[in-house]
């Protein structure tokens, strides 16, 4: 009985830790750990010529170039030239990933567009925003914090779906 006990909480231990005893885990290289020791992850969406646009868990401390590697790389439509891959980001931002069509066409659409930095010129290049909605959002973020993410701008008097919905689609590319 003494025996079966051992082995039942020697498992348990083991099972319940996911490592053999006596084993330490090993952090993948570029992981940060918080105070608590849980890793820091943050979450970036991404879009454009990627293999797989949207959104990327990264850990903190992550570049441009690690986003487009979690999106699954850049395509050959991409125009890697006219972004700056070493760029850090920060949780809830977007990394707009240029095409060469844009170029081409003499387009000059943003290469990345943070909501939380932007000024009042930069929400005016976006569509339906002009100077008052655009020093809103600015005056709102200056008050309240950066956005957590893009549908955060609803909470902007002035800002609808529709309006939002057109940002997005700007800031896609779609």
């Amino acid at each position: 009985m003494g025996i079966a006990s051992l082995v039942l909480v020697g498992g348990a231990l083991w099972f319940g830790t996911g490592t053999a005893p006596g084993v330490s885990p090993v952090t993948p290289p570029g992981v940060v750990h918080a105070e608590n020791g849980a890793d820091v992850v943050i979450t970036v969406h991404v879009s454009g010529p990627v293999v797989v646009p949207g959104v990327v868990a990264v850990p903190e401390g992550s570049r441009v170039a690690d986003v487009v590697a979690a999106a699954g790389g850049a395509t050959r439509d991409a125009d890697l030239g006219r972004l700056n891959l070493a760029a850090p980001v920060r949780d809830g931002e977007q990394v707009v990933v240029p095409a060469v069509a844009d170029t081409a066409s003499g387009g000059t659409p943003p290469t990345r567009f943070d909501i939380n930095t932007a000024d009042e010129a930069a929400f005016q290049a976006l569509p339906g925003i002009g100077p008052v909605i655009a020093e809103r959002i600015v005056t709102y973020r200056d008050e309240h914090g950066p956005f957590e993410t893009l549908e955060s701008l609803l909470d902007v008097p002035g800002i609808g779906e529709s309006k939002l919905d057109a940002i997005r689609t700007a800031l896609d590319g779609e």
